[in-house]
């Protein structure tokens, strides 16, 4: 079976975003001081087959520990769908 993963990675709120802190200078400069905090990650999509969802996550898991994510300033979360 086919499934799909969904993977946000964000970095770690502790860590400073200076991509996110500029998007959030730009949108008060447009008039949207509403708006007081942006953080800017990633979003990844995968196909997997596999037998189940379960090992779908698990097949996912394991790509983002070896590869799509850094474990020093960034956490993650899987939606198999």
């Amino acid at each position: 079976m086919i499934f799909t993963a969904h993977i946000n990675i964000m970095p770690l709120k502790e860590l400073l975003d200076p991509q996110g802190k500029a998007v959030n200078e730009s949108l008060h400069k447009l008039s949207l001081q509403q708006i007081q905090d942006v953080r800017i990650g990633k979003h990844i999509t995968l196909s997997i087959e596999a037998a189940d969802k379960e090992a779908a996550y698990e097949i996912a898991d394991q790509a983002c520990k070896k590869m799509l994510y850094n474990m020093v300033m960034e956490n993650y979360q899987i939606e198999i769908k």
